[in-house]
């Protein structure tokens, strides 16, 4: 049995195995309409979620398996005080694998070593990881850059609470010669812990998003979480220091192409939509299709 809890659970060879059984989904979705067929998928979000709570039970029942679970923490026994290893616990009698979702860091990696039978998937805890939103990334960039190897990453905003950004940061730095280019505030700066595993060499910080976007192959943007705040008026000081705008796209590169995990709120202008660039629409598509896979990878079925 096999857990994804950080997205270097997987091997660079399971992810490639993983998008090729994307790649197999896209081109023909009828053949794997029934594979879970008498499966089912625990979907536990202890913390709000749209799109990803939407994509696992999506990408479930495409599958043809069934769903069961909740999206309130408190329609759940745990508001009753039952731990949250008892509950997972219980579950795991109802359920073949489960999608869960914890504002605590280390909450998934807690369950999952309690686990006999039920893989535990990370659908983010806390500002830790979210290995799932990282899949869906990495599909994207795939899709649209032919692959990892060689290119400048930029990631902008809030790099200090942003699971997802700690996420593809780590599963990116294990391609050959990628760079990045940590964009935020002082008070925002991606933590130590998470530079520390890259080559000095292959990242640099600034402020200045304008600076850094002629260099960039993929621009990630990111909000600024309200929720991470424990001061009101840090989070009002902060929330607008980056707004991407059609004006600004003027100086990215023609191929470049721009991914946001949304929500969005106002970081990026609803006037870069319409841009061929801006591509985190169908980054959140991609996303259904890589839990698809990751679904049947982690059960071990097949078409």
């Amino acid at each position: 049995m096999k857990h994804l809890i950080e997205p270097l659970d997987f091997t660079t060879e399971e992810y490639e195995e993983i998008f090729r059984l994307v790649d197999d989904i896209i081109a023909n979705p009828d053949d794997f309409s029934d594979v879970c067929k008498n499966k089912l998928l625990a979907s536990l979000f202890f913390e709000p979620s749209t799109r990803t709570r939407l994509s696992f039970e999506t990408a479930m029942l495409r599958l043809g398996g069934g769903v069961i679970g909740f999206s309130d923490a408190g329609v759940s026994s745990t508001a009753k005080g039952e731990t949250l290893v008892d509950t997972l616990r219980t579950v795991e009698n109802y359920a073949d694998i489960c999608a869960m979702r914890h504002p605590k860091e280390g909450a998934a990696l807690l369950c999952s070593k309690a686990m006999k039978t039920m893989p535990i998937i990370n659908a983010g805890d806390g500002g830790h990881f979210h290995p799932t939103q990282t899949l869906a990334d990495l599909i994207t960039i795939r899709y649209y850059k032919g692959g990892f190897d060689n290119l400048t990453v930029g990631v902008c905003g809030d790099l200090k609470f942003g699971r997802t950004i700690h996420s593809l940061v780590r599963a990116l730095n294990r391609y050959e010669n990628v760079k990045f280019v940590f964009i935020s505030p002082d008070e925002l700066k991606m933590p130590e812990p998470f530079k520390n595993f890259i080559d000095p060499e292959n990242y640099y910080e600034t402020r200045d998003l304008m600076e850094a976007m002629p260099k960039l192959d993929v621009l990630y943007m990111s909000r600024v979480q309200r929720e991470r705040f424990v001061s009101a008026d840090e989070y009002e000081r902060l929330k607008d220091t980056y707004i991407l705008t059609e004006e600004k796209m003027k100086n990215a590169k023609e191929d470049a192409i721009v991914l946001h995990p949304l929500p969005r709120v106002n970081e990026i202008s609803t006037d870069v939509d319409d841009d061929k660039r801006a591509v985190y629409f169908e980054q959140a598509k991609f996303g259904m299709y890589g839990r698809m896979a990751l679904i049947m990878y982690l059960l071990g079925v097949q078409k």
